[in-house]
């Protein structure tokens, strides 16, 4: 917006830019204290070329290799970045795959051209925007109407091979079974594009967004709790926080959750959804997080570990189906400091765990937190011989209630709104307000989606949409 020409003011609840990719300091460890995959990189590329920059003017990104580590009830295997060698373990574990492994990315090499590069840049603000040749064209080749379950059976039988193609999906929010077969563009993604550290983490992103944010002339207001969105004959006349500063704008967008924002800020006849529609939304999965310092390291750790030593399939019911606590929780552990050693004092390990759970559980107490962090470490140990728990120097954890009374997070979510088909493209919470003119939204709970490329273009998709009706 602020290239575009606008005067732009940021209004930020935190003492720092990032929202849910905020960074913290503590102990003389530095946690990225969400985001934590850098996938896309053609997406971020894409963002900052549009300000004649590049992404190494900002940082520098590491490709790492292997991309992660899945640990299994029978052994452990590492995914490597080479797709030659990631051929032949798959070629091991299932002969014959490796050809069936090329015919499926050379689809989801289409699913990703078409679908990240046309269908996610649509405001899905009308049916007639579809009315593209490409999307036409390709509309069976998508796989919108398949699942990405059925898609994979189709082409690999072996289980592990299955449970790693089916992963990516995990917290687009929906079971496999439920999730469209235009998804397998996350294993173009994963594979072909590859998996990437920034140095110094995840919130070098954040920062040199809001360097250059500022280089365009936005101006930021940290610590800054909106409380109201004032409007009058349905436009927006300005926002109130909860100090009763107060700020004219002709224009808001809104970043916060949109749920909060519809029922929180906004008088109800304001509201574009009642809450009764928001109560049969799908949420993506909620999440349990711990951030651990050791003062040890842990030896041969992978940047990048995936748990999946008990059952894939009753983990992702407890999160989809039933909407309970796991009894077999699958998790990951991202070990930043085995690539980046600015992350950790020296000798040091510093440690992000993620369970994820069913969003608007219930009995989210340290209790329940504790459980399950000595479930995690118990199968840590027995697969690295490490206790971590006698190794502690810092501890925290991150749940549900925190989700809520950090982010105001609609039932605890941390990824959004799950990517249904019902869910899909103009059927998400619309980018433009049905009922203020002047009143926008964007972030993961409307077009395109959760996750941080999704969110970077959601951002564009909206400032195009702001342009388009109100100009400069």
């Amino acid at each position: 917006m602020a290239k575009a020409g606008w005067e732009v003011q940021v209004l930020e609840k935190h003492d720092m830019p990032g929202g849910r990719a905020r960074r913290m300091q503590k102990a003389g460890f530095t946690f990225d204290m969400g985001p934590s995959w850098y996938w896309m990189p053609d997406v971020f590329d894409r963002f900052f070329a549009q300000f004649g920059k590049n992404v190494s003017d900002y940082y520098e990104l590491i490709r790492l290799d292997p991309s992660y580590r899945v640990y299994w009830d029978d052994g452990q295997t590492d995914i490597p970045a080479s797709y030659e060698e990631l051929r032949n373990l798959f070629e091991k574990l299932e002969p014959g795959s490796a050809v069936k492994l090329d015919a499926f990315l050379a689809e989801a090499a289409f699913k990703y051209k078409v679908g990240v590069h046309k269908l996610v840049f649509k405001p899905g603000q009308s049916l007639t925007e579809f009315i593209d040749r490409d999307l036409i064209q390709g509309i069976f080749r998508l796989d919108v109407f398949n699942s990405i379950k059925n898609h994979v059976q189709k082409y690999f039988k072996n289980p592990k091979i299955r449970q790693l193609m089916e992963f990516p999906v995990l917290f687009l929010g929906a079971l496999p079974e439920d999730t469209p077969a235009l998804y397998s563009l996350m294993n173009y993604a994963d594979i072909k594009l590859g998996t990437w550290f920034p140095r110094g983490g995840m919130y070098e992103i954040v920062d040199a967004m809001h360097k250059l944010a500022e280089e365009q002339g936005a101006e930021f207001f940290f610590n800054h709790n909106v409380a109201e969105i004032v409007v009058e004959n349905n436009s927006v006349q300005k926002v109130v926080t909860d100090k009763g500063e107060i700020f004219e704008a002709d224009v808001v967008i809104g970043g916060a959750d949109y749920h909060f924002m519809e029922t929180q800020l906004l008088k109800p006849q304001y509201r574009s959804y009642s809450d009764a529609w928001w109560d049969k939304k799908v949420m993506a999965p909620g999440c349990l997080i711990y951030y651990v310092g050791l003062d040890r390291k842990i030896p041969g750790i992978q940047h990048h570990s995936l748990f999946f030593d008990v059952p894939f399939d009753e983990h992702a019911r407890d999160i989809y189906t039933t909407k309970q606590w796991p009894q077999l929780p699958l998790f990951y552990l991202s070990a930043v400091s085995a690539t980046d050693n600015s992350q950790a004092p020296v000798g040091c390990e510093n440690l992000f765990f993620l369970i994820p759970l069913a969003a608007g559980l219930e009995g989210d107490t340290e209790e329940m937190r504790e459980k399950y962090f000595q479930i995690m470490a118990e199968r840590l140990k027995n697969r690295t011989g490490v206790d971590i728990r006698q190794h502690l120097v810092y501890k925290q954890s991150f749940a549900h209630s925190d989700f809520i009374s950090e982010y105001n997070a609609f039932k605890g979510n941390a990824y959004g709104l799950a990517n249904t088909l019902m869910q899909t493209a103009n059927l998400k919470p619309g980018c433009r307000s049905k009922k203020v003119k002047n009143l926008f939204y964007t972030g993961q709970l409307t077009v395109p989606g959760p996750g941080v490329p999704p969110s970077l273009i959601s951002g564009e998709v909206v400032a195009g949409q702001v342009v388009k009706y109100f100009g400069v």
